[in-house]
């Protein structure tokens, strides 16, 4: 069966490319001397056309700059999810559009034909053609110097590659023998599997095609061990360090980290436009600037950003609405898609013998889970407005069932007694906190990245329930990379970080997110590990539960029936419910979204969510536009 992804209507208007091109105002100058082509010569001869299907949307005009804050450096890679432009993206109806391509053809989900954009260029103005693919796939996927590995997961099917082949310069075709129902999720996420690389820019830096004395010579200017690791710090697509690297972002960084005010200007070449013929972005200049991340309300508060959601939380949301009246900007509060806004992670791979046992009992996490008041937690921090449950998809997900949401989640402290006498953890202390079987006492502690107030609010009142079931919580907040390295190494018993990443999948989506297959999965870093390394790190999945998660998740990349999909993602949904890997506490906690009030197209009710969504992202930030004197 073939099926094309074509322009989609609720995206798109297609006369639009027949109306005359307007110029760009910021650009004019460098048109009219000669420095830059004029925009007929710049656009892809089809360009995407874009106008979105919302009451509240208009368009714009050109100009202006957008001020947001960062709490740290590393953030300005943010930008480029911000940004959004991908092969194929989503819609805000969640579907998929192509987006830099033109159109995709689909055969059985395992023949891609991906064909690019007559005229299309990056940045620099060189064209966009398939011999950037084939650069990507030859010269940096399988070379053994830039990828010791090979190809990412995502590229593999049954651990076999694609045959990739460019029919032409505007066409590609990736064909496995197998389907890969998993790749068109790859292409459109917010991180996105980039299958291409501006091939006239690299070349300078590989060995196939510069000479070696030169690319060393390059490498110790650059203080690199050598031409590999020089090449691989310049092809940082996404992290927007480089600024010199072309590219297909409405916006380019020109900022030379470090830097505590990182600098974005319009892409010259990007290849959207409006229906009125204007090129997009409208806006002209993004300005980030880096504060420390505990006082970006305060900062907001103050006037500083003209669109701030990152580093805001719903505890801030009355003093920013206060700060707005103060400082013309908005205050607006917009859905999350999370499996949880909060969840504790107990370790299975956790370093010390007795608290791994213990860990790994379901028993053990289920009593935890009932120990937990969350109509206290819903009430005291959210007003109520959250929904509570375990953490597992949102009801707006077609694959929700109640089951999933509410096994275990119940708060029942003789239930949880019950089950933790039934373990053997009967002998208790002068406190009353229970014994572990080598007599240390039953105290969890619950590590944090340390960024966010409301996790340590919402563990003190947790801190209170659990002791009812002689359980005692504390928590240590460190920073991040911290954080993050002992959960890897094993040091970490309990964590909190938030839930599920997409709450609203559909069976289309790949549900690896519920399978011990990435390090960075907080309950089983070292199972994650050791699938991300192909064995050769980390440890084996040992525990048929999580084995079983292992079979699912393969098996739903051989799927190819949409209703086999489907009883494979209800099937690992439960296995979660019942073994309770992760616990969630509340969910659809909104997210405050500042907004100036002279900044249009901003939706007023929207979903704010890494995955799926890429933040404002899937709200297309090249549509927002100033009204009234442009800020420079």
């Amino acid at each position: 069966m073939i099926r094309k992804l074509v322009l989609a209507l609720a995206l798109l208007a297609g006369p639009a490319a027949a109306a005359p091109y307007i110029e760009t105002p910021s650009l004019a100058a460098d048109v009219a001397a000669g420095r830059l082509p004029a925009i007929e010569a710049r656009l892809p001869k089809a360009p995407l056309a874009t106008k979105l299907a919302r009451e509240d949307w208009e368009p714009g005009r050109h100009g202006g700059e957008i001020r947001t804050l960062a709490g740290r450096a590393q953030d300005v890679r943010i930008i480029s999810t911000f940004s959004y432009a991908r092969l194929i993206g989503y819609n805000s109806e969640l579907r998929l559009t192509p987006d830099l391509l033109e159109a995709l053809d689909i055969v059985e989900d395992r023949i891609f034909t991906m064909r690019l954009r007559p005229g299309h260029r990056w940045s620099d103005g060189k064209p966009f053609t398939s011999e950037d693919f084939r650069y990507f796939w030859e010269d940096v996927a399988n070379n053994k110097e830039l990828s010791p590995g090979g190809p990412v997961k995502a590229l593999l099917v049954d651990g076999k590659p694609p045959k990739v082949s460019y029919p032409d310069a505007t066409t590609v075709v990736y064909e496995w023998h197998a389907p890969n129902p998993g790749l068109l999720s790859a292409l459109a996420g917010p991180a996105p599997l980039t299958l291409y690389r501006p091939a006239h820019y690299l070349r300078a830096f590989h060995a196939r095609y510069t000479d070696a004395a030169a690319l060393t010579q390059a490498a110790r200017r650059a203080n690199a061990r050598n031409w590999a690791q020089m090449h691989n710090r310049l092809d940082n697509v996404g992290r927007n360090e480089n600024p010199d690297l072309p590219t297909l972002d409405p916006w380019m960084v020109r900022t030379r980290a470090p830097s505590e005010r990182f600098v974005f200007e319009r892409n010259p070449y990007y290849h959207r436009i409006d229906e009125n013929g204007r090129q997009l972005p409208y806006i002209d200049r993004l300005v980030m600037n880096v504060a420390d991340g505990k006082i970006l309300a305060a900062k907001t508060g103050a006037g500083e950003s003209d669109l701030q959601a990152r580093g805001l939380n719903f505890a801030n949301y009355t003093f920013l609405r206060q700060a707005g009246k103060r400082n013309d900007f908005e205050t607006r509060l917009w859905n999350t898609a999370k499996g949880a806004h909060i969840a504790l992670y107990p370790n299975l791979n956790a370093n010390d013998p007795v608290w791994r046992e213990l860990l790994r009992d379901a028993r053990f996490r289920r009593a935890l889970s009932l120990a937990i008041n969350r109509r206290e937690v819903n009430q005291v921090v959210y007003f109520g407005l959250a929904v509570e449950g375990a953490n597992s998809v949102l009801p707006a997900s077609p694959l929700y069932a109640p089951a999933f949401r509410n096994q275990w989640s119940g708060f029942d402290v003789a239930a949880a007694n019950r089950l933790l006498d039934e373990i053997g953890l009967t002998q208790r202390d002068g406190r009353g906190v229970r014994k572990l079987p080598d007599g240390r006492p039953l105290e969890v502690v619950v590590e944090t990245a340390g960024e966010d107030g409301e996790q340590v609010d919402v563990l003190e009142l947790i801190h209170d329930s659990w002791m009812q079931a002689g359980v005692k919580l504390f928590s240590r907040p460190q920073q991040r990379e911290i954080f993050r390295n002992r959960i890897f190494a094993g040091e970490t018993k309990m964590s909190v970080w938030i839930g599920l990443e997409n709450g609203l999948p559909s069976a289309d989506f790949s549900p690896e997110e519920l399978a011990p297959v990435s390090q960075n999965h907080l309950q089983w870093p070292k199972w994650g590990q050791y699938a991300e390394t192909g064995g050769t790190a980390g440890e084996a999945v040992d525990m048929a539960a999580a084995k079983e998660l292992l079979e699912l998740n393969e098996a739903w990349r051989r799927a190819g029936d949409p209703a086999d999909r489907t009883r494979i993602w209800q099937r690992m949904l439960a296995n979660h419910a019942e073994n309770v890997w992760s616990i969630g506490i509340v969910a659809n906690v909104r997210q405050p979204v500042v907004v100036s009030r002279r900044l249009r197209n901003v939706p007023s009710e929207a979903v704010w969510n890494w995955d799926p969504g890429a933040f404002f992202g899937m709200h297309r930030m090249d549509t927002f536009w100033f009204d009234g004197e442009a800020r420079r």
